[in-house]
């Protein structure tokens, strides 16, 4: 095992701003890369690029979420940039630390 993944402590924060919230399947350490990982967001090989990211966007789909929140900056604008091409563009994505500050806004 490479390092310690931080599973359970995300998915608590998500617990404490959000009642309803779905885990993608398979899960933790079972997870599919997003495939923009690695530098391959500026490498230059999008076609590459937009095959590897398949099967985290049918991951994604295949919960029916409207909003995805991730940890990861690659993560991020490598699904940003996946939605046109899956027909996902109702896709909000967000990182969790936007998560938590939508939920401090006092109204």
């Amino acid at each position: 095992m490479f390092g310690y993944g931080f599973f359970d402590e995300p998915r608590w924060i998500l617990e404490q701003c959000m009642e309803n919230w779905i885990d993608l399947y398979p899960t933790k350490m079972d997870q599919f890369c997003c495939g923009g990982g690695g530098g391959a967001l500026v490498t230059g090989y999008n076609a590459e690029r937009i095959l590897y990211g398949r099967k985290k966007m049918d991951q994604i789909k295949a919960t029916g979420a409207k909003i995805l929140v991730v940890p990861c900056h690659s993560c991020h604008g490598q699904i940003n940039n996946l939605k046109k091409e899956y027909e996902m563009d109702y896709l909000e994505v967000k990182y969790l630390w936007e998560l938590v500050a939508d939920c401090l806004i006092l109204e």
